[in-house]
């Protein structure tokens, strides 16, 4: 007999936009930190893609 503590829990998830009324605190909590943790690695992906434009700004910079 399987209890519902020891079934495997799916992975979370989230779709933009899905709808949000059946979900417990529990839940919405769980995707909001999931949601953190993707806002987090989007920026540090901008912040080096920044740096390396600025790098190569500066290295084909014209000189004057």
């Amino acid at each position: 007999m399987i209890f519902d503590d020891e079934r495997p829990k799916k992975p979370v998830a989230h779709d933009i936009g899905s709808d949000l009324s059946a979900l417990s605190a529990e839940e919405l909590q769980a995707r909001i930190e999931l949601l953190r943790g993707e806002i987090e690695r989007l920026d540090a992906e901008r912040v080096r893609k920044e740096a390396g434009k600025r790098a190569a700004d500066s290295f084909f910079k014209p000189k004057v």
